[in-house]
C-alpha cells in the first residue's frame, strides 16, 4: 500500500497546490497563535477550497473551545480536526460528538509510558497522531523538528489509524516508516525554505520519498 502524506502548515495557493499534485492524502491548517503557520479562518477557506475531493483538509487546533471550533468547521472548508494541545479523552468524545467531523488526536511521545497513555484515546478518537513531545519551554506542541525512538511503535496495535510525525524529511522518513511501522506520516517544518514558509520542491521530495516505501 501507498503511505498517506499529510502536508501540514500550508498558507500559501502554491504550496497547497503543489502537495495535491505531488499526491498528499492529506493537507494542513493552522489555527494557533504562536505558529509561524497560523491562518485565519477566511484564509483557509480560500485554500481548501482549492483540495478537489478525496484530499482530507485538516485543521490543527491547540486547545480550542467551541466557539473557535464552531467557528472553524463554519467558515474553513475542513472535514478533520486535529486535537493538537492537552485534550483529555473526555474533551475529544465531546468534540467528535458535537461537531460531527473526523477526529484526529495528537499524541506527545517519549517513552513507553507515552504509548501507553495513549491507548485511552482509541475510543474517542478515529485517527491518531504520534509526535515528539516539544522540548522544554517550546511555544507550540509541535512542528519543532523533533523526532523520538520511533521502535517505541514497532509492531504495536492500535484499534483506529494512526500516523507518525516528529522531525521527519525526505532523508529519513523510509527508515521511520520501516522501524515504526506507520502507514501515513506528516510533515511540516522540513519542506520550509523559511520558518512558515512551504518550498515547493521539498514538498515533492518528501512525497516521492516516503511514497517509494511500500507498507
Amino acid at each position: 500500500m501507498t503511505v498517506d502524506v499529510k502536508i501540514c502548515g500550508l498558507r500559501e495557493a502554491e504550496h497547497v497546490d503543489a502537495a495535491v499534485n505531488a499526491g498528499a492524502a492529506l493537507t494542513g491548517y493552522v489555527f494557533f497563535p504562536k505558529s509561524p503557520r497560523n491562518v485565519s479562518i477566511s484564509e483557509a477557506g480560500a485554500l481548501t477550497a482549492r483540495v478537489p475531493v478525496g484530499v482530507r483538509k485538516v485543521a490543527l487546533v491547540v486547545d480550542a473551545d467551541d466557539d473557535l471550533l464552531r467557528a472553524i468547521v463554519d467558515g474553513a472548508g475542513v472535514d478533520t480536526l486535529q486535537l493538537h494541545g492537552h485534550e483529555t479523552p473526555e474533551r475529544v468524545a465531546v468534540v467528535r460528538d458535537t461537531f460531527d467531523l473526523t477526529v484526529m488526536k495528537a499524541l506527545p511521545i517519549a517513552d513507553q509510558a507515552d504509548v501507553e497513555a495513549a491507548r485511552s484515546y482509541q475510543d474517542v478518537s478515529d485517527m491518531l497522531l504520534f509526535d515528539a513531545k516539544p522540548p522544554k519551554g517550546a511555544t507550540r506542541p509541535g512542528g519543532n523538528a523533533m523526532t523520538f525512538d520511533w521502535t517505541l511503535l514497532k509492531n504495536t496495535k492500535w484499534s483506529v489509524p494512526w500516523m507518525l510525525a516528529g522531525g521527519l524529511d525526505a532523508s529519513n522518513v523510509a527508515a521511520a516508516l520501516r522501524i515504526s511501522g506507520a502507514g501515513m506520516v506528516d510533515v511540516s517544518s522540513a519542506v520550509e525554505d523559511d520558518q512558515g514558509r512551504k518550498d515547493v520542491a521539498k514538498i515533492r521530495e518528501f512525497i516521492a520519498a516516503a511514497h517509494a516505501v511500500q507498507t
